[in-house]
């Protein structure tokens, strides 16, 4: 299977053309449509077909492309549909490879032996993996050539040398290479850097050939892409050319685009056998890139054997030497599962980290803005609350005292103070709650940057108090409509945008999620709430708490008053997660109650998702937790069984909202009411003379507009009515 990739490019180089490599979406815009498509592609004239297979949530995804996923995935199409169509197309007399190309989650819920198994019998030549991990790709490779099929990698502009090595060595039949950065379908003049990357990608690929994609979409640009490379890939404009067409004209229309793309006369038969000689003359007649030798050939020779192994460890001795780098991973859980275009902006900003990190002039610096940010934060005891709960003492670390309302400042000073430092000059960020929104708008006032915010439409509407404060600090606010409307579709946004401004702009993740090294530098600022704890606790009590307690979303304030417990074994670690209408509901964001294993934002987690690998739809009355995926530390210190996981429903959340009202005059946000009430429930099965702290991230002013919204339906759930 992986030779008749190889032998496409072969016989277009005897033939003096250019391989043409056309992307399409399977299941746009129907099922129905996908297997005449894939025959109007190969009647005009392509090479190769790109089957994208759809994700939910991909990160490097144009809006074309975007849209395509979102029909294809409301059409019901899932890998088991896809090859089936391609089984048919088979049938039909497709003979052009087909290569599956998307994100890692589906495939990884699939399972990598029954992918590899499933799709070499239904005739799939090979995989693109747009956020697979070097590591992880040793062992795709591996299971690939076990089973004949091809791995081809993917290499940006921003490729380093050392990782370019490593890439061009897994390749087995061609290479895909990006010939901008930014996301699918971006238009504008070719750029000018092709010749350079492309010579570049040849020194290491040797006689391994290259297809060059991103932007592409009319016959000049083919020409002009021909001229460096032995393959030419377009998809956004087949994704618009099928979309314009009229529903029984969609594959007609595909074959007349292609044909006109590769210089093919539609009404020529097909089928004869055509000369080598005639083809040449043809070609250069027809003003097509001619008979010019190419820049790299595949021979019959196989791409030879590979030192996997050895050329990551190759690649990773000829990165600069850091012996203070941080893991990861975590366990089995982390890494960097993103596009290309990502990892070298991913490699400057843990570089910057890591100096920043152990630079003791930086933490002097941060600690300098302890009095702007209202540090240290107050812990004292909830004298009513303990007394309610009539157990353990429970213990409030004041994380809604700080300036802006909430944790959320200590994560976005710290990150602010890396960025200067990296020479960023735009800083955006995604936010749910508002809070983290509203905390990065204020250290960009204060340091005199420019800042975008990134908000689901549904939490712009249920946090219209902080998205006005986000105004009135000098950001911008950009509300997401798309999906859900809520955090994760702004994490979506807001990642696509980075992937577009890498050079002057630092995306200030808010929570414990995302790519390495954002869990790392998310817990590094976080932990001043766990370390002032057990410094505080030392000097009020004399000894460690006997458990701390945290709500959890993405895990931001969890992760920071858990790890400097982590390896006290004598404090019980307690995370209360969003219960929504239940876990035994599809209505709830209870990832590591009710999630699985997966790949969300560019980090291996738990997640919420389906069978097939999509991720679904989440709920819960607290914005900040409406999230389907968790920190990775987070995940592991719950398969170590470090730390426990409970949910809160909806309900019990405003239980704890309510009793904190009304018994200590403190008035929580609704995600810190969710570990209210779980600390509150720990607290009754502890001894008196035992303490319990409960991290309270934020005040409640936010929500007070959304408690009232939501108290008829929750209010006698729990016996609350405010009615006068």
């Amino acid at each position: 299977m992986a030779e008749q990739l190889k032998s496409v490019f072969r016989n277009a180089n005897k033939e003096g053309r250019r391989a043409f490599v056309a992307y399409v979406t399977v299941g746009f815009p129907t099922i129905e449509d996908t297997v005449d498509v894939m025959l109007g592609l190969e009647a005009g004239g392509t090479d190769v077909i790109e089957l994208g297979i759809p994700f939910t949530d991909p990160i490097a995804d144009g809006p074309t492309i975007q849209k395509a996923n979102t029909i294809a995935l409301n059409n019901g199409v899932n890998i088991t549909i896809a090859l089936q169509l391609v089984r048919d197309a088979r049938k039909r007399g497709l003979k052009a490879p087909v290569v599956f190309m998307g994100y890692y989650n589906p495939m990884l819920a699939y399972g990598d032996d029954n992918l590899i198994r499933d799709s070499k019998e239904a005739g799939v030549n090979g995989f693109i993996i747009c956020d697979l991990p070097p590591e992880e790709a040793i062992r795709f490779r591996k299971t690939c050539s076990a089973g004949g099929l091809s791995y081809i990698p993917l290499i940006a502009p921003s490729t380093s040398d050392a990782r370019m090595k490593f890439l061009c060595g897994i390749a087995d039949s061609f290479i895909y290479v990006v010939s901008r950065m930014g996301v699918t379908g971006v238009t504008g003049a070719i750029s000018t850097a092709i010749p350079e990357l492309c010579a570049k990608v040849h020194k290491y690929g040797g006689d391994t050939p290259i297809a060059v994609g991103f932007g592409v979409s009319t016959r000049a640009d083919f020409l002009a892409i021909g001229e460096n490379a032995e393959g030419v890939v377009i998809g956004s404009q087949i994704i618009t050319t099928l979309a314009n067409a009229e529903p029984s004209k969609r594959a007609e229309e595909i074959k007349k685009y292609v044909a006109s793309v590769v210089g093919r006369d539609i009404n020529a038969p097909t089928t004869r056998q055509v000369g080598l000689d005639e083809a040449i003359g043809a070609s250069a007649i027809e003003g097509d890139v001619g008979v010019s030798a190419p820049t790299a050939v595949i021979t019959e020779k196989d791409a030879a054997k590979v030192d996997l192994v050895g050329g990551i460890e190759a690649m990773a001795a000829e990165e600069p030497v850091n012996p203070n780098i941080i893991p990861a991973r975590f366990g089995e859980f982390g890494g960097q599962y993103v596009p290309e275009v990502l990892m070298d902006c991913l490699r400057e900003l843990e570089h910057g980290f890591n100096e920043a990190n152990n630079d003791p002039k930086f933490w002097e610096e941060f600690r300098s803005y302890y009095p702007y940010m209202g540090r240290p934060g107050h812990l004292h005891l909830a004298e009513r609350l303990t007394e309610h709960a009539g157990g353990a003492n429970i213990w409030l670390k004041r994380e809604d005292l700080n300036h802006t309302g909430s944790h959320k400042i200590n994560n976005a000073l710290g990150q602010i103070l890396v960025a200067r430092r990296l020479g960023k000059t735009e800083i955006i960020a995604e936010t749910g709650a508002g809070q983290h929104g509203v905390a990065t708008a204020t250290v960009c006032a204060k340091f005199g940057m420019k800042c975008t915010v990134f908000m689901g439409a549904e939490d712009v509407r249920r946090q219209a108090l902080n998205v006005f404060r986000i105004k009135l600090l000098g950001a911008s606010v950009v509300a997401v409509e798309a999906g859900t409307r809520t955090l994760r579709d702004a994490v979506n946004e807001a990642l696509r945008f980075w992937v577009t401004n890498l050079d002057t702009t630092h995306y200030i993740i808010g929570s414990a999620i995302g790519p390495h090294p954002f869990p790392t530098i998310v817990r590094t600022f976080q932990s001043v709430i766990g370390n002032e704890t057990k410094e505080q606790m030392q000097r009020l009590r004399g000894k460690l708490p006997d458990a701390v307690v945290a709500c959890v979303g993405g895990g931001s304030n969890c992760v920071g008053m858990f790890y400097p417990f982590s390896k006290d074994p004598s404090v019980k670690l307690l995370g209360v997660e969003a219960g929504g209408d239940g876990i035994d509901t599809d209505r709830h964001s209870a990832t590591l109650s009710g999630g699985t294993k997966g790949v969300l934002h560019g980090v291996r987690t738990y997640v919420l998702q389906n069978k097939e690998g999509q991720i679904t739809d989440t709920h819960s009355v607290s914005a900040g937790l409406d999230y389907p995926g968790v920190g990775p530390e987070l995940s592991s210190w719950k398969d170590s069984n470090r730390a426990k996981f409970i949910a809160a429903t909806d309900a019990d959340a405003f239980l704890g909202f309510k009793l904190l009202s009304e018994l200590e005059g403190i008035i929580p946000a609704l995600e810190s009411a969710h570990a209210i009430y779980g600390g509150m429930e720990l607290a009754k099965t502890m001894k008196k003379d035992e303490d319990i702290v409960i991290c309270l991230s934020g005040r409640g002013d936010k929500d007070v507009q959304s408690v009232a919204e939501e108290l008829p339906r929750l209010g006698p759930k729990i016996g609350w009515d405010l009615r006068f």
